[in-house]
């Protein structure tokens, strides 16, 4: 369940959005949105830093790791970042962002950075059903409570859902 507070202090205003549980009052993560008056809501007048403070602070983190373990997988195989930006096919410049893990990199770059690494494989497995544990125990919710039987006919015998007219 997605919660939503909005409020104005000056020419300022903040959106708070609050992910919790319907039943109890688990708060799982909290993201703060600033938005000046000045600034567009879909985001065009906003500058590069703007639109990266808008990025909630789990996800900066997460991609900042990211970003410091591909530096570290790089250094590890002795590869200079001209020649990871040549076979990545992307600027050095790029390279350098997604090294310091900057959110507004296109994840396409990523993948191909991991691909140079020999990395690529696992970005398949990030949204897995498997390990999505979340919807797994959403979908158990929804089974249904009882399973019936098949209708029968008049005559006794099941009826054929295949759509065959039978023979009289």
């Amino acid at each position: 369940m997605l919660n939503q507070v909005a409020f104005r202090i000056m020419n300022v205003t903040i959106i708070v959005i609050w992910v919790g549980y319907c039943r109890n009052i688990d708060i799982t993560s909290i993201i703060i949105y600033t938005i000046q008056d000045s600034d567009h809501k879909d985001g065009r007048n906003m500058s590069k830093t703007q639109l990266d403070l808008m990025v909630p602070i789990p996800v900066r983190r997460a991609v900042r790791k990211l970003g410091q373990d591909i530096r570290d997988a790089r250094l590890r195989r002795r590869i200079s970042t001209a020649v990871m930006a040549e076979r990545a096919s992307i600027s050095r410049t790029t390279l350098n962002k997604i090294e310091k893990g900057a959110p507004g990199v296109s994840l396409g770059n990523y993948a191909n950075v991991l691909f140079v690494l020999g990395m690529a494989e696992r970005l398949g497995d990030l949204a897995d059903a498997k390990t999505d544990t979340v919807g797994l125990e959403l979908e158990e919710e929804r089974l249904p409570q009882r399973i019936r039987k098949p209708r029968q006919n008049k005559s006794g015998g099941k009826s054929s859902q295949s759509g065959q007219k039978s023979k009289a």
